[in-house]
């Protein structure tokens, strides 16, 4: 993309640093607005600016990306009354990549089309990683032509970028992702457990079955953080749960069950309790311990 856009980003964490800088790096604009200054100074320094309401940054872009923690964080930054809506900026794009849930999705998009601007829901995977290479999977959901005038902006992010369907489809995509890692981030604590009491070499064990049938990222990526017992967060605890309640609420208006989420669930709920919600996903396996 060679045309440089005001862009704006509500959200500057883990994850949403990296995207910043990727729209940095590309000569784009850069509004940010973070609950914390100084939180953000890195990325002031690189460029960005720094502005005190989520208003002020729709005043100031053409596209406005929002990466918070949870629903009630989103309802807050566009539906607040210094929100993203309060700037009527007709012909924003708004770009929400939090993971939310498909509700919320499609009354984002009503009150933007209202306001004469655009939404899209567009929930990721990768990961801290993924953020840093620009190599997250991003699920969409909204009108067509709103995904293919942000897919170029998009593929700074990330490599496996798709259209889902209506408003809401992505964070329904996004449960899907969800629900497939629970289950597998179980298998991955239980194969490490069992090969550490068998007296295996776990990193040699991990050559040998990341690249066979049962290979996953989680394998790849948390395995040899779990092993090396690195807990910082590429995904926090606390986040991965509040996903894994919207999943489990979505499958119930389903009449669908799912035992194997609702295992996983169990387990993160006892870490919370033990005081682990901001470590990383793979902390799981101090269950195992």
């Amino acid at each position: 993309m060679t045309e440089k856009l005001k862009t704006g980003f509500v959200g500057t964490g883990v994850m949403g640093k990296s995207l910043v800088k990727h729209l940095l790096n590309a000569g784009h604009e850069v509004v940010i607005y973070t609950r914390t200054k100084e939180k953000a100074q890195e990325l002031i320094t690189l460029g960005a600016t720094w502005v005190e309401r989520a208003s002020d940054v729709a005043r100031n872009a053409q596209y406005v990306f929002t990466m918070v923690g949870y629903p009630h964080d989103v309802e807050e930054i566009y539906f607040g009354e210094d929100g993203i809506f309060a700037s009527d900026n007709r012909g924003l794009v708004v770009i929400d990549l939090t993971t939310s849930t498909p509700t919320l999705a499609k009354k984002i998009e009503l009150a933007a089309k209202d306001k004469g601007m655009h939404a899209l829901d567009a929930p990721v995977s990768g990961g801290d990683i993924g953020a840093q290479l620009g190599k997250l999977s991003i699920m969409c959901g909204g009108e067509k032509e709103t995904f293919d005038k942000v897919l170029p902006i998009l593929n700074l992010f990330g490599e496996t970028i798709l259209y889902q369907g209506a408003a809401g489809a992505g964070q329904h995509t996004k449960m899907c992702n969800q629900i497939t890692i629970a289950s597998n981030m179980i298998g991955v604590c239980e194969a490490l457990a069992y090969g550490k009491n068998a007296g295996l070499d776990l990193e040699q064990v991990l050559r040998s079955i990341s690249t066979g049938a049962a290979g996953s990222w989680s394998l790849s990526n948390l395995a040899p953080r779990m092993i090396a017992g690195n807990f910082e967060p590429g995904f926090y605890i606390k986040h991965f749960v509040k996903d894994m309640r919207i999943a489990l609420e979505e499958a119930e208006k389903m009449n669908l069950q799912l035992p194997g989420l609702q295992l996983a669930k169990s387990m993160y709920d006892e870490l919370i309790a033990k005081g682990y919600e901001e470590n990383g996903t793979q902390a799981l396996i101090k269950s195992y311990e």
